[in-house]
């Protein structure tokens, strides 16, 4: 009954009414043309969605026996006449008497309307459906609108309104044959592209693909299927017929039950989501709640790049398969952003601030659950099958670590998941990787110390150096690896990160043993400028240090503290006063090589500065830092000294 009362009742009315809009706002088609839509394209989304409704509300009264008789094949068609310069949206739905289009179109709608002026005047942001305007959308791209409908009531007479974006309208009898409604748009000239197939056939991909009644838009041309052709038969033409262009899927994926679903319907879905993507996702969850809120979805697993180029656009937002937008941006917590999917939900609010979003409760229910259905999903994975979850983990890892990073819960229930690999890529969760290091990595400070790598490659002769002492190294090789080390650090009792090249690897992990030098200050002091004569003194600072006399002579290092700062501060998007820092190293000198002690005792200036120079650039070769020039010039003098 409630739903009668509220879409349409039958009623009489006059053969011709002419009537004043009771709105005491002035000019409110500018008003809502200017305010309560963002993109005037949204006309065609309501207009359409409207007469969607129209259809299921007759859907759901004869399902209850209120409407008698077979209701046939509901269907919604958009009609572009360039001729007469006419946009027509049709349904065959429930219909309106004169006396509900009255209602309907000329009092419920604008019953708010001033309240909305109040509320909105100053605000670009607007509210669909909360005041019932979305019919008047239309006004957004047409001078003027006819509504053609006929109630689905028994012995209902047609009816025609007319209405040029004034407050004036003219309401009268019209012969119309079947049940339904026409909202014919006359388009404005500043909007005829909205006349275009191609513009049209846009607009419908991209608001009504979902929509649960089939939406047509003319016709189409389809080849039957060839027919059997007998051996030394020559094969007829293939036959073509036209049929109706509907260009939706009344019956996506995430309305069905996951039960009723295989993988091979997920990834189909995925691909009619996605038709310019050419890698399949790497698993998805599929969302079905229905209290204390209303949430459908498919999410998926795309392959994620290390340098976290995101595409925040992935994610589509639904209200009763009506699409919404692809900015979800405060509905879901920023990490998520980063899948691909759909969500479904009439219980978020449309069209409004996000700072209005962020404070709805019932979007922050719907955006905790979906965190906590995705945690739950890696959880399951990781542990039903943790050997294939491995495999995965390269194209998942920046988006774990993005989560573990920007959302608590998501933390807490990350440990059961997130994985760190090291360099023999052997995969550990953070308790099991501490158990293994514990007694070889601890220092005399007794803190733990992880030893990592961003480019295995690269530190190779440094990675070398500590598993000969018996140590391990981690591949830590994302944007958010900085960022991450120091997450950790604040969360575990006694330890601490080191990057394999900010400093040598005894004083990475210092024990308590010390290694005398064999060079007194004075001779440290006496050679020093003679390396740093071979140097750029801006960006490697000298130094000089008691190593093992199997380590290398100099050695390139980096502070671990300024680089983890740099790269925070570049990778939050902040120049900041370390962010626009250069690139600084420190080059280390090993006073008990060999080579060092020659160099020091070579009595001729030029020989010692060409050791000098070949020792240093070894260095920097080692470690990628020689380039142009440089590096032409390290090789040239190779060749001299072979020779």
């Amino acid at each position: 009954m409630a739903l009668q009362l509220i879409s349409w009742c039958q009623t009489k009315y006059l053969k011709m009414a002419q009537g004043n809009i009771n709105v005491q706002a002035e000019n409110i088609f500018p008003i809502i043309k200017q305010f309560l839509y963002s993109d005037q394209e949204i006309f065609l989304r309501e207009l359409v969605s409207n007469a969607v409704d129209a259809c299921k509300k007759l859907q759901a009264l004869s399902s209850m026996g209120e409407a008698k008789g077979d209701i046939g094949e509901l269907q919604v068609e958009v009609i572009a006449d360039k001729k007469a310069k006419t946009l027509t949206i049709r349904d065959n739905g429930l219909g309106m008497t004169g006396e509900e289009i009255e209602k309907y179109i000329a009092q419920i709608a604008f019953s708010g309307a001033e309240e909305f002026v109040q509320k909105y005047e100053d605000k670009a942001d607007g509210i669909i459906g909360h005041f019932g305007l979305g019919f008047f959308s239309a006004f957004m791209v047409a001078d003027k609108v006819e509504v053609y409908s006929k109630s689905y009531q028994k012995g209902a007479s047609g009816a025609r309104w007319i209405c040029e974006g004034s407050t004036d309208y003219e309401l009268t009898e019209e012969e119309k044959e079947t049940r339904g409604t026409d909202i014919v748009l006359h388009i404005s000239k500043d909007s005829k592209d909205y006349l275009e197939e191609h513009k049209i056939s846009e607009l419908l991909s991209k608001y009504c693909k979902f929509l649960p009644v089939d939406v047509k838009f003319g016709t189409k041309e389809e080849t039957l299927p060839a027919p059997e052709v007998k051996e030394g038969e020559e094969a007829p033409e293939p036959e073509k017929i036209t049929v109706d262009n509907i260009i939706n899927n009344s019956s996506p994926a995430w309305t069905k039950a996951p039960a009723d679903l295989k993988d091979e319907d997920y990834k189909s879905f995925y691909r009619e989501l996605y038709p310019m993507s050419f890698e399949e996702p790497l698993f998805h969850i599929h969302l079905n709640v229905d209290y204390p809120f209303n949430l459908t979805g498919v999410l998926y697993f795309p392959k994620l790049s290390h340098n976290m180029e995101v595409q925040k656009n992935k994610i589509q937002l639904y209200c009763n398969q009506v699409f919404v937008t692809d900015q979800v941006e405060g509905i879901v917590p920023d990490f998520l952003t980063l899948l691909h999917g759909v969500i479904d939900s009439p219980d978020i609010p449309l069209n409004v601030s996000r700072s209005y979003l962020q404070s709805d409760q019932n979007v922050k229910k719907i955006s905790s659950h979906i965190t906590k259905k995705v945690a739950d999903k890696l959880k399951q994975l990781a542990t039903k099958d943790r050997e294939e979850f491995q495999k995965k983990w390269d194209d998942i890892k920046v988006f774990i670590e993005f989560g573990l990073l920007s959302d608590e819960k998501f933390a807490e229930k990350a440990k059961k998941f997130m994985l760190y690999k090291n360099v023999k890529e052997e995969f550990f969760l953070i308790d099991e990787y501490l158990e293994k290091i514990k007694v070889t990595q601890e220092n005399k400070d007794k803190k733990t110390v992880i030893l990592y790598t961003h480019d295995a490659e690269a530190h190779h002769s440094a990675i070398a150096k500590a598993e000969e002492r018996g140590y391990d190294v981690l591949v830590m090789d994302t944007a958010l690896s900085s960022h991450l080390a120091n997450k950790l650090e604040q969360d575990l009792t006694d330890v601490t990160f080191a990057r394999i090249d900010s400093d040598t690897i005894d004083k990475l992990i210092a024990k308590d043993e010390e290694i005398p030098s064999k060079l007194s200050k004075e001779e440290e002091e006496k050679l020093k400028p003679v390396i740093e004569g071979v140097v750029n003194t801006q960006t490697y600072t000298v130094q000089f240090e008691s190593l093992s006399e199997q380590d290398a002579p100099i050695q390139i290092t980096q502070s671990e503290f300024m680089r983890r700062m740099v790269e925070m501060q570049r990778v939050g998007g902040q120049g900041g006063m370390m962010g626009n820092f250069p690139e600084s190293y420190n080059l280390v000198v090993n006073s008990n090589h060999p080579l060092v002690g020659k160099i020091l005792k070579e009595d001729d200036s030029e020989t010692q500065q060409k050791l000098a120079k070949q020792a240093a650039d070894l260095a920097l070769l080692s470690v990628g830092l020689l380039k142009g020039k440089e590096l032409t010039d390290f090789v040239n003098r190779s060749i001299e000294i072979i020779e």
